[in-house]
């Protein structure tokens, strides 16, 4: 099917307090316009919006879904400081969805299979899930007769062979409860693994990858072929690395010993999940940038959770290498992994007996922005790419609707980031 030009395409990530939108111009892929709603459902709430020529600010209480949904609705058609002429010039709508469950390994276009299924795996992602939900049936409602089209974060890792996702627990729970290893930031890995081969300038089908989302949530990938084949995050994004306020890896029995000694289950969650990570072992912050400050001033804590966290890093990569065979290239992205010079430094560290040689100047130099940071002589590319999860869904969302133009697609000169 030809490609179909000059399309614009609305990308919505809708959370339980918190709607942030964007309009993409395809297949371009010229960002248009940003928002955000915020703090939906409380006495004050907040509409920011960003074009190329102005800046859109309302400070107005937002009760709830269906009224940040109309403040969107305004904002993209102000007179002054508006997206678009009217929503008429919306062709689709991507948005993204947490949990996809089984059911599906790439985006799709939403019919009521879909709604079901994405309300079936509430249970999976029920602090994800129900607000996507409402987005999707919110943006239905103001565009009716508009495709809308679901990017899953767990898609992407729907190829992971059962030696990665099943864990060593009897098979029954498997079958009876679906507990299994999932993996998140799917939509991120997937198009920083693509940019890769862009900055390459090679193809995935004979190339491997390991891909790096650090932030306040961190995840590692292998990508064999331009297929996942395992990721760090599991059953829910607590497993794998050590995050700003999740623990990561830990032994199981840790929950039973606490709840042993008085701790419930709520206070056992809200421990590993907003507590640990490097605010918990650090007791000042889960901000990298802040725990870099307190490290240069000699503050052991800040030192040994910064090592920690390189520590936890290097350990999957060294796992995915061995498992892949052959590596082309190590990726960072994320907050973290894009801005976190020091903290790139110290992952690489180490790793050059598996083929993995850093250019420390290089990357110093580089600071926050995208390229590659790897010596001339290593065997394994090290790059640091700027995520853009919001393009990814754009361009799912323009290839279901209207077709995708492949060759279009690999031409790196024509990608607006």
């Amino acid at each position: 099917m030809r490609a179909t030009t000059d399309r614009k395409i609305l990308v919505i990530n809708c959370g339980s307090s918190s709607l942030k939108y964007e309009v993409w111009g395809m297949p371009k892929r010229i960002s248009l316009g940003r928002g955000l709603v915020e703090r939906i459902g409380e006495l004050k709430g907040r509409i920011t919006q960003k074009t190329p020529r102005c800046e859109l600010v309302r400070e107005v209480q937002v009760p709830h879904h269906k009224a940040a949904m109309e403040l969107v609705r305004e904002a993209l058609t102000d007179p002054e400081k508006g997206v678009l002429g009217s929503l008429a010039e919306i062709s689709s709508v991507g948005h993204r969805v947490v949990h996809g469950g089984e059911q599906y390994s790439s985006s799709v276009v939403i019919d009521d299979d879909v709604l079901k299924a994405i309300e079936k795996n509430v249970e999976l992602a029920p602090l994800h899930n129900p607000p996507n939900l409402i987005g999707i049936k919110e943006a239905q409602a103001i565009l009716p007769g508009v495709k809308q089209v679901a990017v899953f974060d767990t898609s992407f890792h729907q190829t992971m062979p059962p030696a990665a996702y099943l864990y060593g627990l009897p098979y029954e729970l498997y079958e009876k409860y679906k507990i299994r290893r999932y993996g998140f930031h799917g939509t991120s890995h997937r198009y920083v693994a693509g940019r890769a081969m862009e900055m390459l300038k090679r193809e995935p089908e004979n190339t491997n990858v390991i891909t790096l989302h650090l932030g306040n949530g961190a995840s590692a990938t292998a990508i064999e072929h331009g297929r996942s084949i395992d990721t760090s995050m599991g059953f829910t994004p607590l497993e794998g690395l050590m995050m700003g306020t999740r623990s990561g890896d830990i032994d199981p029995a840790i929950i039973d010993f606490l709840e042993r000694r008085g701790y419930s289950s709520p206070e056992v969650n809200a421990l590993l999940n907003k507590k640990s990570g490097l605010l918990g072992l650090s007791g000042i912050s889960n901000d990298l940038r802040d725990l870099e400050v307190e490290a240069a001033k000699g503050n052991q804590r800040a030192i040994e959770a910064l090592e920690v966290y390189a520590y936890r890093v290097r350990k999957y990569v060294g796992a995915y290498v061995a498992n892949l065979v052959k590596v082309d290239a190590l990726v960072f992205t994320g907050g973290i992994g894009q801005n976190g010079v020091k903290m790139r430094e110290r992952i690489c560290h180490r790793l050059e007996n598996l083929g993995i040689f850093m250019d420390y100047g290089l990357n110093a130099s580089l600071g926050s922005g995208e390229g590659i940071v790897s010596s001339p002589f290593s065997p394994i590319a090290i790059l640091v790419v700027q995520t853009n999860e919001e393009l990814q869904i754009a361009i799912d969302s323009y290839d279901l609707v209207f077709g995708a133009d492949a060759a279009y697609r690999r031409r790196s000169s024509d990608v607006t980031l």
